[in-house]
């Protein structure tokens, strides 16, 4: 007897996400060159590691506070106001998650109920739409292609309606690598004050813009008591695999959120706390080497793709990037599945991104610069073959 039938139908309308999807097909390839995931090729730096040894040395293997290690909120709070000019009690309005997509779950879970509408710009990241939907929420996408991959205060107008509960920001942007400037947050900001509506403003790659300071919607007079800042160390300190990301709100907003994440995981690992006492800390700086290579590999890889004759805009921040390939007539799964057929190298369809994303593929430079030039290699190779 089965019983799939009774598993909640919103759970089953679920897709897995288009990232996965390749990411898997590309393990039965064994020659394949892989430029789909976003995690960084460096090593977890040392330093870290070795507070989390200590850690494990000294036996600190027990439950944390609910919202972390308060030592590790104070530094957050610390790194953030620093870097970003953020003020956050550390006491009342951060939290430590198990890595940035926890906090995006329990910040979703926590202001979007059934009936309720959460704007999203397309394309984006995977991960929103599914916490939206498992809410009762309805994703109302904004089409950005002819903003520059922006989310712009007119485009946005064009979406509130007396249902919207939030509004997603994510820059730099997975997939495209764009980043709003301070005068576009600021007519975002504008626009929303004082509205019965939340922003949620995911930062995840702020250490990862190239050029220019990363400014926070939330840094912006007035939008702190309506914005909940989700960060983490997976991609400023290359720590993905131990599990620390941060939540950022208003007293109002967190005291509820905390109670989510209790009832959701607890705790965030003690280990990974300790260790991400040191990143905010001794390693506050990490990400400026591994942020120079990545912008020289941003440099290459922009530059090979449009003697390509690829279309592409030119990423500010994160590791990736978004180029056109309609003018080739395939959908981007298709693209993306004879590339891998015919050439060996893996990238992510543009539709993996929601439909706005169609006719695009990313490429995650996050590789090694050998990687990247044999894949880019195989891709010009491909491009000769449609040709």
């Amino acid at each position: 007897m089965t019983v799939e039938h009774l598993v909640n139908d919103a759970v089953k309308n679920i897709q897995i996400s288009g990232i996965r999807k390749i990411s898997n097909l590309v393990a039965t390839y064994k020659d394949a060159v892989t430029l789909t995931i976003g995690q960084p090729d460096f090593p977890t730096p040392a330093h870290i590691v070795e507070a989390g040894k200590r850690a494990l040395d000294e036996g600190k293997t027990v439950y944390t506070p609910n919202p972390g290690l308060l030592e590790l909120r104070r530094a957050a709070a610390a790194f953030v106001d620093g870097k970003y000019g953020l003020r956050y009690d550390p006491e009342r309005e951060v939290i430590v998650t198990a890595g940035a997509s926890q906090a995006l779950d329990i910040a979703l879970r926590t202001i979007v109920a059934p009936g309720s509408e959460v704007i999203l710009p397309g394309p984006i990241y995977p991960g929103y739409e599914p916490i939206v939907r498992l809410c009762g929420g309805t994703p109302v996408y904004a089409d950005t292609r002819q903003t520059g991959f922006k989310l712009t205060a007119s485009l946005l107008r064009s979406k509130l309606t007396e249902k919207t509960r939030a509004v997603i920001l994510c820059y730099p942007s997975n997939p495209t690598g764009r980043v709003m400037t301070e005068d576009e947050l600021r007519e975002v900001a504008d626009l929303l004050r004082g509205k019965p509506v939340f922003v949620i403003s995911d930062e995840i790659y702020s250490e990862l813009i190239y050029d220019a300071p990363h400014r926070s919607i939330a840094a912006l007079p007035g939008m702190k008591e309506q914005t909940i800042v989700i960060n983490g160390l997976s991609k400023s300190h290359s720590m993905t695999g131990w599990r620390i990301g941060f939540a950022f709100a208003h007293e109002s907003i967190a005291q509820h959120m905390v109670k989510v994440h209790q009832y959701n995981v607890t705790c965030a690992s003690s280990i990974g706390q300790y260790a991400a006492i040191e990143a905010l800390t001794a390693g506050a700086d990490d990400a400026e080497p591994m942020k120079r290579e990545y912008k020289s590999r941003r440099d290459y890889v922009h530059e090979r793709l449009l003697k390509m004759g690829l279309e592409t805009d030119k990423p500010e921040g994160a590791f990736y990037i978004f180029p056109s390939i309609r003018r080739f007539g395939l959908s981007s799964m298709q693209f993306a599945m004879e590339l891998l057929e015919k050439e060996r190298v893996a990238v992510v369809p543009g539709d993996a991104f929601s439909e706005y994303g169609e006719g695009f593929i990313r490429i995650s430079y996050a590789y090694s610069m050998d990687v990247l030039e044999q894949g880019l290699s195989r891709l010009e190779s491909f491009l000769a073959r449609l040709a």
